[in-house]
């Protein structure tokens, strides 16, 4: 049985980054060979050359929105903090609720918006519902909300430069919906993305809105009890067609973030090559728990971030790469002062 403790580790504090690297590619890269454990010790710019014609580099194109809406409770004045979560529909969203709340609770914000508590969900999520529409919404969102920075990320009074920097360079305006970057997806730039592309590298973009799923803790001891919150899945019926095709080729497929590892191998696990010659775009809501052991079905290589201690996300890459591999390189990266989480460095498990 597989304990939540098995994946704690210690990091020293200064190690928690608290902004990107400048330029984003400027951070550094920790090359693990999951066969051999063998570790290099890279800048991300230096990713070019553990790519190869032919290779295909799956990316997580979901925008981040400001989603932490800050609000006064009607009646008594108090401050209180929205984090949205999820449209659930019409005029309802899945949020977290900073401070003492109450399903009497309601709250008023700027700009005429206004919410009250429909229900608590009994899992830390609060069910509200909002005076406008999602659209609505997320366009005054735009204007009063916060970047919904980690956390571990400590900031006095917002910076204007996380608006741009807790964002990928291809973040499609199209696709809002993430209250948490695709954080693996920070390291690129147009530069480096159009030299990989001239490589002969094909990139394909699949889109998760990134919520609870991706950065809800473990509080269970067995992991097996660990159940995972349902992220929103597009997958574009034209990438699904060339992401079977690859496989097929046997050619390497590359999920850049765990977003994009856990999409592919959601589309994997539910549905046959066979079943994709309608030529429909596949969509779904995943709730996929990654851990060891796990046979990997679409996912050869990964590009991640440096996780939390006892995440979901520690537990993907420590089913692909190997625990004690992973055990190892964590090791190593806290030796050699690696800047760990959201705007630290990055790892390409290959």
């Amino acid at each position: 049985m597989l304990k939540t403790a098995d994946f704690n580790y210690h990091l020293p504090a200064e190690l928690i980054a608290q902004t990107p690297a400048e330029p984003r590619d400027h951070s550094r890269l920790l090359v693990l060979a999951k066969k051999s454990g063998e570790v290099e010790h890279k800048h991300f710019y230096d990713l070019i050359n553990y790519l190869r014609p032919g290779d295909v580099l799956v990316v997580n194109n979901s925008k981040v929105f400001p989603a932490r809406l800050l609000g006064k409770k009607i009646g008594s004045g108090g401050q209180v903090e929205v984090f949205l979560l999820k449209h659930i529909s019409d005029q309802k969203w899945e949020c977290l609720l900073g401070g003492r709340a109450s399903e009497k609770l309601e709250i008023e914000f700027g700009a005429g918006l206004k919410t009250r508590v429909v229900k608590n969900n009994q899992d830390g999520t609060w069910e509200l519902e909002f005076n406008k529409n999602a659209k609505e919404l997320l366009a005054i969102a735009e204007k009063i909300g916060l970047v919904p920075l980690p956390p571990y990320i400590k900031r006095d009074k917002e910076i204007k430069e996380d608006k741009a920097r807790y964002q990928t360079v291809y973040a499609d305006k199209e696709q809002v919906g993430s209250v948490a970057a695709p954080t693996a997806g920070l390291h690129f730039t147009p530069e480096l993305l159009e030299k990989i592309k001239a490589l002969g590298v094909e990139i394909l973009e699949v889109t998760l809105h990134v919520g609870m799923g991706t950065f809800a803790p473990v509080k269970t001891d067995n992991i097996l009890g660990h159940k995972m919150h349902a992220e929103r899945l597009e997958i574009k019926a034209a990438a699904v067609k060339k992401i079977i095709a690859a496989k097929q080729a046997k050619k390497r497929i590359i999920a850049v973030g765990t977003t994009s590892c856990r999409s592919l191998e959601t589309l994997g696990k539910y549905l046959a090559p066979s079943e994709f010659n309608d030529g429909k775009n596949f969509k779904c809501w995943t709730d996929i728990f990654i851990y060891p052991p796990y046979q990997f079905k679409v996912v050869d290589a990964l590009i991640t971030n440096f996780h939390l201690p006892e995440s979901t996300l520690l537990m993907l890459i420590s089913a692909l790469a190997g625990k004690a591999n992973i055990d190892k390189a964590y090791e190593i990266a806290i030796k050699r002062g690696y800047r760990f989480f959201s705007y630290g460095d990055a790892m390409f498990i290959i």
